[in-house]
């Protein structure tokens, strides 16, 4: 699988992988995130919560938004940022529900609920950013120290 050009839009920072995915390519992913993640030292749990994180961003993509996505994840700073877009119907942070959800009577959205709450920054966005396309970017990062 190779790895997509550079692309200028994406910021500073150190990129440690990118990569398109499908459903196939899901248990890989979370493979290569747990290796750059173990390598930036970002220690257990927080290790094993980040990768589930991104695994249940990554998953969303691929369930609801056309079978697809890529990934971006960088070291900026002491920070560890992943951004996951995708060119599906797109959504907004206001459908994570405060509460677990089923406790609050919502049948779906623990995904995001845990990626937000594992996080130390995190955010939705409209579409890929700068492209003015449909689908949503997800950000989240966690701090290596």
């Amino acid at each position: 699988m190779n790895t997509d050009p550079a692309d200028p839009a994406e910021g500073s920072g150190r990129r440690l992988l990118q990569r398109r995915f499908t459903a196939r390519l899901l248990p890989q992913l979370r493979l290569l995130v747990e290796e750059c993640a173990a390598r930036e030292g970002l220690g257990e749990p927080r290790r094993g919560e980040f990768v589930l994180a991104v695994d249940e961003i990554a998953g969303n993509a691929v369930e609801h938004a056309g079978g697809s996505g890529r990934l971006v994840l960088r070291r900026i700073g002491d920070e560890l940022e992943c951004r996951i877009s995708d060119t599906g119907p797109g959504f907004s942070e206001a459908v994570i529900p405060e509460l677990l959800p089923g406790l609050d009577g919502a049948p779906k959205g623990r995904g995001l609920w845990l990626a937000r709450l594992v996080a130390d920054r995190f955010s939705v966005a409209s579409g890929p950013a700068g492209t003015g396309m449909p689908g949503a970017e997800v950000t989240l990062a966690v701090r290596l120290r």
